[in-house]
């Protein structure tokens, strides 16, 4: 028998109901293993596997949480209408944003879009109806959210009842309206969603209370794990009156909630954003004439300045394109153009006959394309195929190949497989314990904690485990969670780690002393203690076999976030404020493979500027697009460049750095893999009559408008 939820089964009558059905075995889950008595909390005595939510947030599997409120904001200046319509206000603010840069994340990484809500927390029924009223009215934000906002409490019922479930069930739906949900003490448990990113809550409550109440409905994780995007990954509790008895109670330096502080803006002060879907040049630079033969006969213009204005039909915004030498074709050839241009695309995944994009120049492959794009279009039964002769498709195809090989860099598909099995384990080591000093709970502590077990615990501190006949087994059943400690394969090594941080607590505490934290805090010893393993790991000698799957890739589509007014500037102009960089968009390019950029700094913006005058052409790369992975632990990131050029001679993949960091071992750790991959990029090139690849680490203080990039590779490369 399965029982969800089980602290609901733990009554007199529950029980006597179970016991009738008499199952052979029971398996409980709850993340409440415990029941209310006269005498406090009791839990269960049964538990046999405890994954509390402040180890779920240590290890990433939920959203982070975020205590919100306004800058230099003092809630005694407002009154209690004032405040909650402030609130509700800055929620909602923030919602939006949220909104954008989910649109913008899921565009990135090519993923389903995810559309956000918030939860309101409300008094009681009349109020939840009153609060209702103000998010509809046209003087909260233009009544924008008029029939998007459902009330779920116990006022409902029949009809009324059965809308608010199919609406509250199918929240999640990206068509869907309900963006705002307000509820009464009925969506404390078993409601299940991961498009919760803002929680107000508007009733009277310790802070104690309005954590364990708001968080649990908004932790869960809409892509199952963490982007590292931080808006993505946060949720934002909307407390502007209760914020620093929120931060004193979850934010403890040993508490594993860590609830990040967020400061407004103020609302005139915070600009409005918005999405921006780029294509590549090659895909948005294709022209489309009602008059192809006067476009034929003047062919295609040289002037630098020859931009077309076009609006991404994803965006409302507007952007200049290079289109200089992109071909023109008259719109009756629109849809079969499209389809050959992604056969011509997709050519480079074989390798073995296409493995550079200038071999789509080879007649065989010529011939090729034009099969295989009349079969696809009668695949897709174009008709205006059957209006295009031969040699049309051949001119078209002609002509789009030449488009191809312009607008590409030749970036192959490496695949590294090891030959053998891989070797690994952990060198035998001290543990160090210098500055450890863990302590058993005191009572300010206990009193903003999240769960309680009989003893009161703190998420600062792990969470309670149950009874072990030995103090070190505490350490060893939170070390062999660990997905890369096997305790078959580390037995000695686990005991003696344990052994030792166990002796390093006798050392100052006392016998009962040490039982409470590692009943505690064993999570946090054992945390330590697996990154001090992560130091001595060892991994043997592998070879690893090479293989290329395609020649060149198609340049992905990719997107950004951007104010909505005064979105784009040239490459070229002086950007005073260099904290305004990363919200910018810049445009102007006529070498670059995209109409727009965005930078992380202005030392980027100023190396594009180096890249437009002295490259063949170049480009930011974004995820997926090279394929550069790189150890970090036991994980493996991937790693992207912030720029690939082709040059004359060679081709360049650059990462500027602030000069500080040009010595981290994360930063070196990503050169070694760029400078694995573009050896073996450079043997495969060598081999097709391609450009040898040159990876350079270049400090931020060097990226000057005098330098040369010839100057950069004499001083940056280092060979392999």
């Amino acid at each position: 028998m399965l029982m969800d939820e089980s602290h609901r089964y733990r009554a007199s009558a529950g029980v006597k109901a179970l016991n009738e059905l008499n199952p052979v075995l029971g398996l409980e889950l709850t993340a409440t293993p415990f029941v209310e008595t006269a005498k406090g909390a009791k839990q269960f005595k049964n538990v046999v596997v405890d994954y509390p939510l402040a180890c779920a947030m240590d290890d990433g599997f939920v959203k982070e949480p975020a205590v919100v409120t306004q800058a230099n904001f003092k809630p005694e200046d407002h009154d209690a209408d004032a405040l909650q319509r402030i609130k509700l206000m800055d929620g909602v603010r923030l919602h939006e944003t949220t909104k954008v840069e989910l649109q913008t994340y899921a565009t990135q990484n090519n993923v389903k879009r995810v559309k956000p809500f918030i939860l309101v927390i409300a008094r009681d029924t009349t109020h939840a109806a009153e609060l209702k009223a103000i998010m509809e009215a046209p003087d909260f934000f233009g009544g924008q959210y008029d029939g998007k906002i459902i009330q779920v409490d116990s006022s409902k019922t029949g009809a009324a009842e059965e809308e608010m479930i199919t609406r509250l069930l199918a929240v999640e739906s990206i068509d869907e309206p309900t963006e705002i949900v307000i509820h009464v003490n009925m969506l404390k448990e078993g409601w299940d969603v991961t498009n919760l990113f803002t929680i107000i809550p508007l009733r009277a409550a310790n802070a104690r209370t309005l954590i364990e109440q708001s968080i649990g409905r908004g932790l869960r994780l809409p892509y199952g794990k963490r982007t590292g995007v931080a808006e993505v990954d946060r949720l934002n509790i909307v407390a502007h009156d209760r914020f620093q008895a929120i931060v004193d109670a979850a934010n403890d330096p040993d508490n594993p909630l860590r609830i990040k502080q967020v400061i407004l803006d103020r609302p005139e002060d915070d600009p409005s954003l918005t999405s921006v879907t780029v294509k590549s040049t090659f895909e948005s630079g294709i022209n489309f004439t009602t008059t192809p033969d006067t476009a034929k006969d003047q062919g295609p213009s040289t002037s630098p300045e020859a931009t077309t204005a076009k609006t991404d039909t994803d965006s409302p915004l507007v952007y200049p394109e290079k289109t200089s030498r992109a071909p023109t074709f008259s719109v009756d050839e629109q849809s079969i153009v499209k389809q050959a241009a992604k056969v011509i695309q997709e050519a480079g995944k074989r390798s073995d006959q296409v493995p550079t994009s200038e071999s789509l120049n080879n007649p065989d492959v010529q011939e090729e394309l034009l099969k295989k794009i009349k079969s696809s279009a009668v695949t897709g039964t174009q008709e205006e195929l059957f209006t295009v002769d031969d040699t049309r498709l051949k001119e078209i195809i002609a002509q789009l190949t030449e488009w191809t090989i312009d607008q590409t860099i030749d970036i192959p598909r490496i695949m590294l497989t090891p030959k053998d099995e891989v070797q690994s384990g952990y060198h035998q080591f001290e543990l160090d314990v210098t500055g450890i000093k863990l302590r058993p709970s005191d009572h300010d502590i206990e009193s903003q904690s999240l769960q309680k077990d009989g003893e009161t615990l703190t998420y600062g501190q792990g969470h309670v485990a149950h009874e072990e006949s030995r103090p070190e087994n505490y350490i060893i059943r939170e070390l062999v969670t660990y997905d890369d400690v096997s305790y078959d394969d580390h037995a000695d090594m686990i005991n003696q780690l344990a052994q030792e941080a166990v002796q390093h607590l006798n050392s100052y505490l006392s016998e009962e002393e040490v039982e409470q934290v590692l009943k505690h805090q064993s999570y946090t010893l054992s945390k330590m203690i697996h990154t001090q393993m992560e130091q001595h790991y060892w991994e043997g000698e592998t070879e690893y076999e090479v293989t290329v799957n395609e020649g060149f890739m198609p340049l992905k589509e990719t997107a950004f976030t951007v104010k909505s007014e005064d979105h784009y500037r040239n490459y070229r102009d002086t950007v005073t404020e260099k904290g305004m960089i990363r919200k910018l968009l810049f445009t102007g390019f006529e070498k670059c493979l995209y109409p727009a950029q965005k930078f992380d700094s202005d030392t980027e913006r100023q190396f594009a500027i180096l890249l437009e005058g002295q490259s063949q052409k170049w480009f930011k790369p974004v995820k997926g697009q090279v394929g550069i992975t790189y150890k970090e632990g036991f994980e493996r990131p991937e790693y992207l460049p912030d720029f690939i050029a082709e040059l004359e001679d060679s081709i360049i993949m650059v990462e500027t750095k602030a000069s500080k960091d040009m010595g981290d071992e994360g930063v070196q750790k990503k050169a070694v893999a760029a400078r694995t991959w573009c050896e073996n990029a450079s043997e495969y090139a060598a081999k097709h009559g391609g450009k040898p690849w040159h990876y350079l680490l270049i400090p931020h203080d060097e990226v000057r408008s005098n330098m040369t990039l010839g100057y950069f590779i004499q001083q940056y490369t280092k060979e392999n």
